[in-house]
């Protein structure tokens, strides 16, 4: 067996970790309102979340084919497989240590900020495709925005429908519809954050030669949604504190609005086939529900420091990466 060959095995197994590690980091955004207002049980909740996630990753694949080909073209990238293990080493380096911190940091930010910086350092500035790194920057920008305005707009929708309702039988059948929001959610969360596992992987198949389309190959797909679908199985339970409690104090109607608003802004990205931060999406959905509901509310201390995360995420991983890579460099 051959070096190239090993060295492709070696970023798949690397790029299975990664999505492993992003379903444990990211399940506490699909399940944390649920989990919060005892709609589910922690178990129950992740189970649930670990089946839906696993679901909706072997449903669609045009977020991996933008990954595969957005970013760089894999077919023409020097050093292709040295460029997609050093971002994969910073990505999964920035992933631990804002999961150890319990930060909602973004797997997204931090994948395509480290390919970029990965890519820069191999070839320089005129090797990143600037079109389809901005189409994806501005999906990773516009998505928590439009994220907040729908729930706000979605909770004050269901505050003049239901203003003159009971407020613990209200409260009671939402905490049933959580139930269904969470998992409606966990699928859409499926349905993005996997295919930028397999974006990776068909990209290092092509670097390595072994593959040459964009085209996802089916046990591509089979393979992150299983290790996607175990990460989810363990369960973030630093990040389900923040994302659940820390932000605002959820009630089943907040929590309904927002799953129901961040499940509809993730699948509406990943049916145009681009990549958005879940983190992003579903924490600026609870940010839009509790300023409906009550400004004074929010913790926007808390929502202050998530957003610098959000912020510096994608350069630090760009920078980390191309540190990785000339660190490598020098051995291979």
């Amino acid at each position: 067996m051959d070096g190239l060959f090993l060295t492709v095995i070696l970023i798949v197994l690397f790029a299975l970790v990664f999505d492993f590690i992003n379903g444990f980091h990211d399940t506490a955004n699909a399940i944390a309102t649920s989990v919060s207002t005892k709609a589910l049980t922690p178990r129950r909740a992740i189970t649930l979340a670990a089946v839906m996630n696993f679901i909706g990753a072997l449903t669609f694949t045009g977020v991996a084919k933008t990954i595969t080909s957005g970013i760089a073209d894999p077919f023409k990238l020097d050093h292709g497989l040295l460029v997609i293990m050093a971002a994969l080493i910073a990505g999964i380096t920035w992933n631990l240590i804002t999961w150890y911190y319990g930060i909602p940091s973004s797997s997204s930010h931090a994948i395509i900020g480290a390919i970029t910086g990965a890519v820069i350092a191999s070839a320089g500035f005129s090797a990143v495709h600037y079109s389809g790194f901005l189409k994806i920057l501005e999906a990773l920008i516009l998505s928590p925005i439009i994220a907040f305005a729908v729930g706000f707009i979605v909770y004050a929708i269901i505050k003049v429908i239901f203003k003159n309702q009971n407020l613990a039988k209200t409260n009671k059948r939402f905490r049933m519809m959580q139930v269904l929001t969470a998992a409606v959610q966990s699928y859409s969360h499926g349905t993005n954050d996997a295919q930028k596992s397999m974006g990776i992987i068909t990209m290092a198949l092509i670097a390595g030669g072994v593959h040459t389309s964009t085209e996802v190959p089916f046990w591509v797909q089979l393979a992150c949604a299983t290790a996607m679908a175990l990460g989810t199985s363990i369960g973030g339970w630093r990040i389900i504190k923040t994302v659940g409690g820390k932000i605002m104090k959820i009630r089943p109607v907040n929590g309904v609005a927002a799953d129901l608003t961040g499940a509809a802004v993730i699948f509406g990205a990943t049916l145009i086939h681009l990549p958005v931060s879940t983190t992003h999406v579903i924490s600026s959905a609870i940010l839009g529900v509790g300023s409906s509901h009550r400004v004074k509310g929010v913790n926007w201390g808390v929502a202050k420091r998530m957003l610098v995360t959000w912020v510096i995420t994608l350069p630090i991983s760009a920078l980390l990466a191309a540190i990785v890579y000339y660190i490598l460099s020098l051995f291979f």
